[in-house]
């Protein structure tokens, strides 16, 4: 059966974080469509057991590395070997990030505040902007097009207490997409960010989880918590053709939560 609406059969996405979770769930999307992935992971055990779906899913090709996105160095050897291993980067998902450990500002260290930063912003950036000059390098060459995507969250629109250094990170992510949306158009790359509800992943367990996954259930119009597998049609759009006109905007996936009535 093919799928030539969201067909990404030839197409290299790169998932930064994609071996559990939200970046598990995109990459399931694409490699549903035919894709090939490249998974950048610390976990290479958790990076060969997610392959492995991915190959069942139906990718063409899945390609792991170790790398520390809170590492630039990584990250420019991570392509490096990304294009000697693939040939090219047609998407790119900068989904790696990590939460504020602090419950409020006055608590927050700076050592918590700049580890958040180098792994959620800097990260994103550095990975962002090696994909961007893989594919402007590319479009010069005269294929022009490509997908730059970033993880943000609904921290974005909401004050979140004690989360300033998470929400500060995605906010800001949200306002580079939109510069790379206006700055690279003129070689057919989109760029647009994703904006997560909350969302149930492996690593969440216990009695505290769930009473927290419930609240969030009865606050939300569609009513349940998020799950990886709600990310699989985004990852499939935003790798294909499908989306080569949709630029510059923030997809908020969140049951209507953030629009919910009070």
């Amino acid at each position: 059966m093919t799928h030539p609406l969201f067909d990404c059969t030839g197409k290299v996405t790169l998932v930064t974080g994609g071996n559990s979770g939200i970046g598990l769930g995109f990459a399931r999307g694409v490699a549903s469509m035919g894709g090939d992935l490249v998974l950048w992971g610390r976990n290479a055990e958790r990076n060969d057991a997610a392959a492995e779906a991915l190959l069942a899913a139906g990718a063409g090709r899945v390609f792991t590395q170790q790398v520390d996105v809170s590492e630039e160095r990584q990250i420019i050897d991570g392509y490096a070997a990304l294009i000697a291993e693939m040939g090219r980067v047609d998407c790119v998902f900068a989904n790696s990030g990590r939460s504020a450990a602090s419950r409020s500002l006055l608590e927050m260290s700076s050592e918590d505040y700049r580890s958040l930063m180098a792994l959620n912003l800097d990260g994103a950036f550095y990975t962002l902007r090696e994909g961007a000059r893989q594919m402007v390098r590319r479009a010069e060459n005269g294929e022009p097009g490509g997908s730059l995507v970033a993880c943000g969250s609904l921290s974005m629109f909401m004050g979140l207490p004690g989360k300033q250094s998470y929400a500060g990170s995605k906010a800001a992510l949200g306002a580079m997409i939109r510069g790379m949306a206006a700055e690279f158009g003129r070689y057919g790359i989109r760029a647009n960010a994703i904006a997560p509800g909350y969302v149930v992943t492996g690593m969440m367990a216990g009695p505290q989880s769930e009473m927290v996954t419930r609240m969030f259930a009865e606050k939300t119009p569609i009513p349940r918590a998020g799950t990886p597998e709600d990310f699989e049609g985004i990852g499939a759009y935003l790798a294909s053709d499908a989306s080569r006109w949709h630029s510059g905007d923030t997809i908020v996936i969140d049951g209507a939560y953030l629009v919910r009535p009070m």
